[in-house]
């Protein structure tokens, strides 16, 4: 894309999120994901009922009767996006690539941190870390997200989560929300990564796919290439057992997957390119709002 056709899509996705920001999540971003603590308000007097922990005993010797310390949420919050730019996001089958589709889900994510005063971060990775975008806050900041995940061209053309993870780890020092945006197609065993980041971090997989990775039309004689190995075939998609076999190999392959994220701790959003994804954000939330309050 050209940096006009850029902008123009930064805006468009700007007017679609913010009204999805504004009008579906107002409330469920901030009553899912909590502050780093409790922050020292103020103090006042003692009243019957208070807890006695709270008494502030400098004070109350100063003044002569007790006084405790009142504190409110810390809602300031670190937010992270992972987001992944490996060769297998340029594919599109419909009116958007799964690239287009990551950049939405990073500009709704950052306009629901900002509403709520939080700061936001970007990584964007390959088989390695390809840039970094530290963590600010203000809507200028989120167009400059959204553009990057647009418009960065990535050098490398593989997938490698463990990399993205471990820069992660090693660049904040503070707990964050950690939403890592990617197909997940890849042949590490993430198991250790995940594991850690997850100890650390809030971290939640959002794992992005295209309808056609899934079903195939009767289209005869295709010719595909992968676009991070280069490594071709052709499938004689006439055939309606070749097109189950593919559309059960891909089931298993994300069966498999949401079992082992699952397992790590992880709470999963699975999006599909071309299709509304405001429904699986919102099932994400409220599953989560319901979780917490248990």
């Amino acid at each position: 894309m050209t940096p006009r056709e850029i902008i123009k899509k930064v805006r468009q996705i700007e007017i679609r999120t913010r009204h999805l920001v504004n009008d579906v999540f107002a409330g469920e971003y901030h009553s899912v994901f909590k502050g780093r603590g409790m922050e020292f308000q103020e103090v006042r007097e003692y009243e019957p009922g208070d807890d006695i922990r709270a008494i502030d005993w400098n004070v109350t010797a100063r003044m002569g009767h007790p006084f405790i310390k009142k504190f409110s949420e810390e809602r300031e919050l670190t937010v992270m996006l992972l987001v992944d730019i490996s060769g297998s996001n340029q594919f599109g089958s419909g009116t958007q690539l799964k690239q287009d589709l990551a950049a939405e889900l990073a500009a709704v994510l950052a306009f629901a941190a900002i509403r709520n005063n939080d700061r936001v971060g970007l990584v964007l990775f390959s088989d390695e870390v390809e840039h970094y975008l530290p963590p600010k806050k203000g809507s200028s900041h989120v167009l400059r997200v959204v553009r990057d995940v647009l418009g960065f061209k990535a050098k490398r053309q593989g997938t490698a989560l463990a990399p993205a993870l471990d820069f992660l780890n090693h660049t904040t020092t503070r707990k964050t929300v950690t939403f890592l945006i990617s197909d997940f197609i890849t042949g590490e065993d993430l198991k250790a990564a995940l594991r850690v980041s997850a100890a650390r971090h809030d971290l939640v997989a959002v794992v992005t796919a295209d309808p056609r990775e899934r079903v195939w039309p009767a289209a005869g004689l295709v010719e595909w290439r992968d676009p991070e190995t280069g490594a071709g075939q052709v499938c004689d998609t006439s055939d309606p057992r070749v097109r189950e076999a593919l559309t059960q190999h891909f089931d298993r392959q994300r069966t498999g997957l949401k079992q082992r994220l699952a397992r790590t701790g992880l709470d999963v959003v699975e999006v599909w390119a071309g299709q509304p994804y405001d429904r699986e954000l919102v099932r994400f939330f409220k599953a989560r709002e319901r979780r917490l309050r248990t």
